[in-house]
């Protein structure tokens, strides 16, 4: 496995230099806080997005918006059968039933979590980066439809510090010998976690600046 440091320098060499490389890699350290209806809202989004083409759900979001009391948690928690009847046959959004229901679902998983922790999005900034597959196995578990991508680029667009396990990184990974394959079991879950862990240390950086970097040194 090599260094954080020889890879940075393959992602440099590829990109055409560290200045390059670096306008690439630059983003905002700052996540502002956000609301547990926003939330939902990016919960629902990416669920909707998953399989489907993205610029229709973008399209139609407005309507999702609306449909759903602009993803009021309680509003959302409190949907019934009949609610679900109605909303499959909305053409104001996507009519796929079991992506419907996961909204009234998820929106009873961000109320217990406000229970837990005061609020949603308080879980989500105070965990761990040094576990951040544990944050993905509570999605995963305790969430509807938010295990594998979904989860992960739910938790990147929404500025949780986090390595998205896309082709070009997965083939840094394997290049390395810490997984032979895409990792699905807990086990190589595990083993990306203690790579990131160890470049983290070595580097000072965070888990979204070097699953980047490792992704453009193959892409």
């Amino acid at each position: 496995m090599r260094s954080f440091e020889e890879i940075y320098e393959i992602s440099a060499e590829r990109k055409g230099g560290v200045d390059k490389l670096e306008a690439l890699l630059a983003e905002s350290s700052i996540r502002p806080e956000q609301a547990d209806d926003r939330w939902l809202s990016r919960m629902a989004e990416y669920i909707f997005k998953a399989g489907f083409t993205w610029k229709v759900v973008d399209h139609m979001w407005p309507g999702f918006e609306k449909v759903f009391e602009g993803f009021d948690v309680g509003f959302c928690s409190m949907l019934h059968e009949d609610d679900f009847a109605r909303l499959v046959s909305d053409k104001r959004i996507v009519r796929h039933g079991t992506k419907i229901r996961s909204v009234q679902q998820n929106a009873v998983f961000i109320t217990d979590l406000a229970h837990e922790f005061g609020s949603a999005d308080q879980a989500f900034r105070d965990w761990p980066s040094s576990d951040y597959v544990g944050l993905l196995l509570l999605l995963k578990k305790r969430g509807s439809r938010l295990g594998g991508n979904t989860g992960q680029y739910l938790l990147r667009s929404m500025g949780v510090d986090s390595f998205i396990l896309a082709r070009d990184v997965v083939a840094r990974l394997v290049a390395e010998d810490i997984i032979d394959k895409n990792p699905t079991s807990q086990k190589s879950m595990k083993q990306v976690q203690q790579a990131f862990n160890g470049w983290q240390e070595e580097s000072g950086k965070s888990l979204t600046y070097i699953s980047r970097v490792l992704g453009m040194s193959v892409g």
